[in-house]
């Protein structure tokens, strides 16, 4: 059975329906939050940005938040320092990767003064 999934549709083919069919899953990981206006599933993971933070990932130090979502719900890519609005809340980029579909975003909360 393995071997005719295999045949039959190519590894892009098979990872994007992971996406959809298991990480980015409402009854599993994903949430649905508001993305600069839109509703969208994403994924949070502070767990993963905890361990970024650890291993003295570049870019990372002063983030609150990583967020993963599918590339194509995203309006497009925003370079670190930009502003992003997730569920009312201004954030400001600290990096955005794309890898196969899903972007990968820290950010940190907008501080008021």
């Amino acid at each position: 059975m393995v071997l005719w999934i295999l045949l039959s549709n190519s590894l892009k083919d098979l990872i994007a329906s992971d996406i959809d069919l298991v990480f980015m899953q409402l009854d599993d990981f994903g949430e649905i939050h508001k993305v600069e206006g839109e509703k969208i599933t994403i994924v949070i993971d502070n767990d993963t940005l905890a361990t970024m933070k650890n291993g003295n990932i570049l870019g990372v130090a002063e983030s609150d938040m990583l967020i993963f979502a599918r590339t194509e719900d995203l309006a497009g890519e925003k370079a670190p320092g930009s502003a992003i609005n997730i569920d009312g809340r201004e954030c400001t980029v600290d990096s955005w990767s794309e890898n196969l579909g899903v972007t990968q975003i820290a950010l940190h909360h907008s501080r008021m003064i």
